[in-house]
């Protein structure tokens, strides 16, 4: 699922740029698997469904849903699927602009209206009424939730709630039946208030890869050797050490007033068959790809050039949201 962007967003002048990093990244997901888009307008349908066909994205993986959004961050407005029994669950959690720091009304809304209009075949849709972004939490999809006490316990976000409220929301909403909370991990720039898809990611259930800085003059050196620190002390649910495995620390990536951006080869996206790798154009992206390419050796590793997207804090995990099944055949419904 992607969310497209739109005019009078926040991406201002830089509107091309980011409908074009979107582009790449519907390409690359669309060539492998089916795909389903919120666009703002049935002009942007019609002209994206030309853009993506004429680049072998179109037929039956290609799905575009005419709906409002305040944004393109699908990973925290989505759906979070889980399986109740064989049938997909759409858990449609509350979205308050990252603990109201932006305008999410019509993204709060966005799930409640694809899922009416078709666009999650075979999936119920349950509203839960708290506040969870995707970007937020993280799972080896065998019952371990990996999430920052930072993030979750913000009070603009569910201000009732503590470590344990939030365990037994994740035990009855989401099947699990642990979370590993980290307590340290923090990225100049970062509006999520430490999203752990910036930070630390499972690759399976025993590996966990995570944003390092090697660099003792950093201003994140001491704050991410501490959560390299936690990490190490994190036992799988046998016990075992987990393995993990550092992403190179990117060269400082500044927007034009000169403010540090939070770039983080942490916000990969793993799709059928490949991985897409956010880039920076700086050295360490090579770097980056080699690292996750044996971490994942038997799929395509993609690098997008995230560049634009991390102008505005996020980078390719954070724009998109998978889904358990192929979307349905609408091609442009109005919702």
């Amino acid at each position: 699922m992607l969310t497209w962007p739109r005019a009078g967003g926040d991406w201002g002048e830089r509107l091309p740029a980011a409908e074009s990093t979107a582009e790449e990244i519907a390409v690359a997901v669309g060539r492998h698997q089916p795909l389903c888009i919120a666009v703002p307008d049935a002009a942007t349908a019609s002209h994206l469904r030309s853009r993506l066909q004429t680049r072998g994205v179109g037929g039956g993986h290609l799905h575009l849903y005419v709906a409002p959004a305040n944004d393109i961050w699908a990973r925290d407005h989505g759906p979070i699927t889980v399986l109740a029994g064989d049938t997909p669950r759409c858990l449609d959690f509350r979205f308050n602009g990252w603990g109201g720091k932006y305008p999410a009304a019509e993204d709060d809304r966005l799930t409640a209206r694809l899922h009416a209009a078709g666009a999650f075949p075979g999936t119920t849709r349950q509203a839960v009424e708290r506040v969870l972004e995707g970007g937020a939490i993280d799972s080896d999809g065998a019952g371990t939730i990996l999430t920052t006490r930072r993030c979750l316990l913000h009070p603009e976000r569910n201000p009732d709630m503590d470590v344990s409220d939030y365990e037994q929301l994740f035990r009855e909403q989401l099947g699990a039946s642990r979370t590993l909370w980290l307590e340290h991990g923090w990225l100049d720039g970062d509006d999520t208030d430490g999203h752990v898809d910036m930070l630390a990611r499972f690759t399976d259930t025993g590996t966990i890869t995570y944003t390092a800085c090697d660099r003792p003059d950093d201003p994140h050196f001491q704050h991410l050797q501490a959560m390299a620190a936690e990490l190490t002390a994190f036992r799988t649910p046998d016990g075992a050490p987990y393995r993990l495995v550092p992403l190179p620390w990117p060269e400082p990536v500044h927007d034009t007033d000169g403010a540090r951006l939070p770039a983080s080869y942490a916000n990969f996206l793993i799709i059928n068959g490949a991985v897409l790798v956010p880039t920076y154009g700086v050295p360490q992206d090579t770097a980056a790809r080699q690292t996750l390419a044996g971490l994942f050796p038997e799929r395509e590793i993609i690098g997008i050039d995230a560049r634009t997207l991390i102008s505005q804090g996020g980078a390719l995990h954070c724009a998109t949201m998978q889904l358990p099944a192929a979307p349905g055949t609408a091609t442009e419904t109005a919702i």
